[in-house]
Parts: structure tokens; C-alpha cells; sequence
């Protein structure tokens, strides 16, 4: 440190700091200036109290204020502060830094969320958003999936009861002639049955029905 007054010029070691006319030296990392040095004797440190760090040699009086990693603001400690470095902050699961300083993340955004009829074509990271991208014709993607799905194909014994869209599946049914021939069968099989035992009781006499035979 150089400093001039009345025409002399002053030069402080790097390991020193300027205070009024004389030079002093540091205090390391971790701890602060108590009090200056003078010409009988060196300067006094005192160690960084809790929630205070100093990353640096220096001739500050006070310590600077440890970091807090908000979680209201998407963030998370990364690393603790201790007496020598500040707290380190990253971005909560879900989020990405938006801005960092000092490899500590200052300030995040919570990931993208992808819409119906779209799909994650690249998932969010601490760093990056995530990156979404619109199904194609004859699928979908409810917004929560890595790719999008092929529509439902109706099989031959149903019908396509709701057709789908770019955001939700194709919806099949059973196919309302798919039961037609087995109901005629049916009936026509009752009706012979029946038909058989009149006819059986008529002969035995114990049915006084009239059947009518051409």
C-alpha cells in the first residue's frame, strides 16, 4: 500500500495495512483488527465471532456477515461458513442458479413445468432450465413426460368412443354390434328350447296348450 502525505510517500508490505502515518500488519484469515498497531506495539486480532468470516489477510476492524441460503428463494446450503470462507448456497431440487458469485449461487428460478401436449426434451438441472417441446401429430404427453405417446388404437370388438388429443389418450369402448349376433343367437336358441318342451308336454298330455302345427 502506498500512500502520500507532505511530499513523502509511504509503502506498506503487502502483509500490511495503512493506519493514519504508519504501517500495520495484517490480521490473517479468520480473525479481525482489535486494535492498530503502534510504534511499541503490533496489532491485535481477535478471532471472527459466530455468523462472521473473513476469507482474507486484513487490517478490518469487523468480520463480514456469513451468507444465509433462503430457502424461500430456492436455495440450499451447499457448505457451511466458517471462520475463514462464507457460507455456500446451490440451488434446491426442483430449481437452477440464475446467478452465482464466487462459486455460491445468489439467486435461483424454480424449473420450467411443461404443459399438457408437451413433452421434457431436456430435464432441468442446478444449472438449467428444463427445455420443453410440442407432441407431434398422433400423439400426447400430459406435460410430465420424457417423450410423447402414441395414441390408443381402438382393437376390431371396440370403437373409439373420445378421440385424443395432443394432451390426453385416445378412449375406446365396446362396439355396440359386437353383441347384436350373439343376442339373436341367443334368443333364437331360447325359443327352440322352449318350443321343444311345450311340444314335449303336449304330447305327454300334460300341457293343454294349443300348439299349432301345419
Amino acid at each position: 500500500m502506498i500512500r502520500i502525505q507532505g511530499g513523502s510517500t509511504i509503502r506498506c508490505h503487502p502483509a500490511e495495512y495503512l493506519i493514519g502515518n504508519e504501517c500495520c500488519p495484517t490480521c490473517s484469515p479468520g480473525s479481525r483488527v482489535k486494535t492498530d498497531c503502534t510504534e511499541f506495539r503490533s496489532t491485535s486480532c481477535q478471532p471472527c465471532s459466530n455468523g462472521t468470516y473473513m476469507n482474507q489477510p486484513t487490517g478490518l476492524k469487523n468480520c463480514l456477515s456469513c451468507t444465509n441460503c433462503d430457502p424461500g428463494s430456492g436455495l440450499r446450503t451447499k457448505r457451511s461458513c466458517t471462520l475463514k470462507s462464507n457460507t455456500v448456497c446451490e440451488p434446491l431440487e426442483g430449481f437452477y442458479c440464475i446467478d452465482s458469485k464466487e462459486n455460491s449461487c445468489v439467486a435461483a428460478e424454480k424449473h420450467t413445468a411443461c404443459k399438457p401436449g408437451q413433452y421434457i426434451s431436456s430435464k432441468g438441472t442446478a444449472s438449467t432450465d428444463t427445455v420443453c417441446s410440442d407432441c407431434s401429430h398422433g400423439t400426447f404427453s400430459d406435460g410430465t413426460f420424457t417423450s410423447c405417446q402414441q395414441h390408443t388404437q381402438c382393437e376390431a370388438e371396440s370403437q373409439l368412443i373420445k378421440p385424443g388429443t395432443s394432451a390426453t389418450d385416445a378412449e375406446c369402448g365396446e362396439n355396440s354390434h359386437s353383441y347384436v349376433v350373439p343376442l339373436v343367437i341367443g334368443l333364437v336358441v331360447f325359443f327352440l328350447i322352449l318350443g321343444f318342451a311345450l311340444l314335449f308336454l303336449w304330447k305327454k298330455g300334460l300341457c293343454k296348450c294349443k300348439i299349432y302345427v301345419p
